[in-house]
């Protein structure tokens, strides 16, 4: 038999080309110039996870043999004992991914041909216009629909909304304040303004991001179900998806959820009692590919669509993980993508790229994307608290982001 490739080495690459902070893993195996990319970016928490694979996972993986990912993948998680949290996931993930890629590499196939072959050329992909006011967002949406874009998030003043000014009280702590109820009313005239100005040819997606109490998020799911969108994202959050159930019988708005989750509980419910119509985890929140492609087969099972987490702090890796998985997945939704910088592909080549509306990938094996650790260096990862985080109501209590 011939002697296994087995881990040489397992990197960190930190890197911060824009607002995101990225955690790259490089995993370099005992064949010469074999190297696999993954993706383990949580940027509010960037050096915690960069501790956990250089500390904890690296020791565990040298010398392992790259082709038993399933093995790797199941006693990374087993062997820290406690599990499924967002920094270990993540750490995992980073691993998962780049023995998808070195495994690509080996066959000379796409990852996508390695899960079991293409089911679309190319995937829709949605971009997020925001604005300040309605008018600004419908021109946002606008130049987008005529770069070819179709499906388009929309947003106006940011998460939760900024509004009408806020009376807060004296002495009233620093954070990022709205209004759950202006929000609310704002939202609605906004989006009904959207179809009156746009028309139904184009499809809208908008984004509450757990910002209601749950009574309210099933209300606002039966105020927007007029407008017909093609879905309402994250009308909860992970604590309270039991709500989705109130939703669900009261209206027909295509839900979509996942981004938070880290563990499989909190997906299980939701598919098996198809109280939600898009899945949308993030990739390395949840642990790699792995998992998710067990996750896309289960989901396809009970008629739910895969729309996988794709914003700015979804590095370049994660997006072309997420790309593989969009063109083999049957039951693909939609694409989330963040509009890289020429920086971004300056620094991974072969990074996908969208035309009419389209996210393709390249013919090269595994990912096909590689990283250019020299210019990634020149943008190294800064000190931030970040603000968007410290949500507050107007009375100054915090609030979920």
């Amino acid at each position: 038999m011939p002697k296994p490739v087995t881990i040489r080495d397992v990197r960190v690459i930190l890197t911060q080309p824009g607002k995101s902070r990225l955690c790259i893993v490089k995993v370099i195996t005992s064949e010469p110039g074999l190297h696999g990319l993954g993706c383990a970016t949580f940027t509010q928490r960037i050096f915690a996870v960069a501790t956990a694979i250089e500390r904890h996972l690296k020791p565990f993986l040298l010398g392992r043999d790259v082709d038993r990912i399933e093995e790797i993948w199941n006693m990374s998680m087993m062997h820290g004992y406690w599990r499924n949290g967002p920094v270990l996931n993540n750490a995992i993930s980073g691993v998962d991914q780049a023995l998808w890629d070195i495994k690509g590499k080996r066959a000379g196939m796409s990852v996508c041909d390695l899960l079991g072959g293409k089911s679309r050329e190319a995937a829709n992909v949605y971009v997020h216009a925001d604005g300040r006011d309605k008018q600004e967002v419908a021109d946002r949406a606008r130049a987008f629909m005529e770069q070819g874009y179709r499906f388009v998030r929309v947003q106006m003043g940011g998460y939760g909304g900024s509004g009408s000014p806020l009376v807060k009280p004296k002495n009233a702590p620093p954070g990022a304040y709205y209004d759950p109820r202006d929000y609310c009313r704002r939202m609605l005239d906004m989006i009904a303004y959207l179809r009156e100005q746009l028309g139904d040819e184009i499809e809208l997606l908008h984004d509450i991001h757990e910002r209601l109490a749950p009574i309210h998020a099933v209300e606002f799911a039966k105020d927007v179900e007029q407008f017909k969108l093609f879905f309402l994202e994250d009308a909860l959050a992970p604590e309270d998806i039991h709500w989705f159930r109130t939703i669900r019988a009261q209206c027909a708005t295509p839900l979509a959820m996942g981004e938070l989750f880290n563990n499989p509980h909190e997906w299980q419910l939701l598919i098996q009692e198809r109280l939600i119509d898009f899945i949308r985890m993030h990739i390395s929140q949840m642990g790699g590919i792995t998992p998710a492609r067990n996750v896309a087969i289960f989901a396809d099972m009970y008629g739910l669509r895969t729309a996988w987490h794709g914003p700015s702090d979804t590095s370049p890796v994660g997006h072309a993980a997420n790309l593989q998985l969009d063109l083999w997945h049957p039951n693909f939704g939609v694409q989330e993508w963040y509009r890289p910088s020429a920086l971004d592909y300056e620094i991974f080549p072969g990074l996908p790229v969208v035309e009419d509306g389209y996210l393709y990938a390249n013919d090269q094996p595994g990912l096909g994307i590689d990283i250019d650790e020299q210019l990634a260096a020149k943008y190294p990862c800064q000190d931030i608290v970040e603000d968007w985080t410290q949500a507050r109501l107007p009375d100054g209590s915090p609030a979920r982001p």
